[in-house]
């Protein structure tokens, strides 16, 4: 029992490690790792959105002390997020256990590939101050929660990528989407509970990953400005990668 509880509790602190000074991957890094170890896609999906309730309370406002979030994307990004989220986690919960395997390995695959391009590949850019166009934000928000919830992880992949791409600075991008994240995860988390059930959640690998996450939240926060990011994005898109290959060939009863 302390094997495993530590073992969750590890798993919730370095994912949110890279979340809080990416922007990214507690979502992809969490799901996979319950995903490999035989947990149903939609309830991986369901149990690392749950957690992260909690994770992304702390790590919001975090940020937000910081500085690091840009109050006029809040609005624009968190009304379509949530819709977004809850039509994504009806979605996951109707596909059946081996369309949803292959459908979740081939996002966590994308999103990979994303996290790895975006940081072994980036660019330097001039970033801006000035308001992003709703056109651009609005629809962001909605299919970054919507693959979001269906993959366990995306929000902050697309968004965080997006955000970046669009001259946003980087803290100020990962500050913003980390703030955001609470909003979308809660209506995802709620909608997850109603529909598969709350006695079917394992509440102790829940509890683990949440209390690693919590714990990381502030050093994830203060890090954001702080730490290398390019080689430890690169680690991650390619651990990411490895993972879901792995999920998609034993779809096809591979490996």
């Amino acid at each position: 029992m302390f094997e495993l509880l530590f073992t969750w509790l590890l798993v919730g602190f370095l994912a949110q490690l890279i979340d809080g000074t990416l922007g990214m991957a507690y979502g992809v890094s969490s799901t996979t790792a319950l995903v490999s170890v035989g947990v149903y896609p939609a309830l991986a999906s369901a149990s690392v959105h749950t957690a992260e309730i909690f994770t992304t309370l702390v790590s919001g406002i975090s940020h937000f002390k910081l500085g690091n979030v840009r109050k006029d994307m809040i609005l624009r990004l968190a009304v379509p997020g949530v819709i977004g989220g809850v039509t994504g986690a009806f979605v996951a919960v109707s596909l059946s256990s081996k369309i949803l395997q292959l459908t979740v390995g081939g996002i966590l695959l994308f999103m990979g590939l994303l996290i790895f391009f975006r940081f072994a590949l980036k660019r330097v850019l001039q970033f801006r101050k000035e308001r992003l166009s709703s056109r651009i934000l609005m629809p962001l928000g909605y299919f970054a929660a919507l693959l979001d919830a269906l993959g366990g992880g995306g929000w902050g992949p697309i968004a965080t990528t997006t955000l970046v791409t669009n001259k946003v600075k980087p803290s100020e991008a990962v500050g913003s989407v980390n703030f955001i994240e609470f909003f979308v995860t809660l209506a995802e988390a709620i909608t997850f509970i109603m529909l598969i059930g709350p006695e079917e959640f394992n509440w102790i690998i829940i509890l683990s990953l949440l209390a690693g996450g919590v714990l990381c939240a502030p050093i994830g926060a203060w890090g954001c400005k702080r730490l290398p990011h390019r080689l430890l994005g690169t680690l991650v898109g390619v651990t990411v990668m490895i993972l879901s290959i792995r999920m998609i060939l034993k779809f096809f009863g591979i490996g």
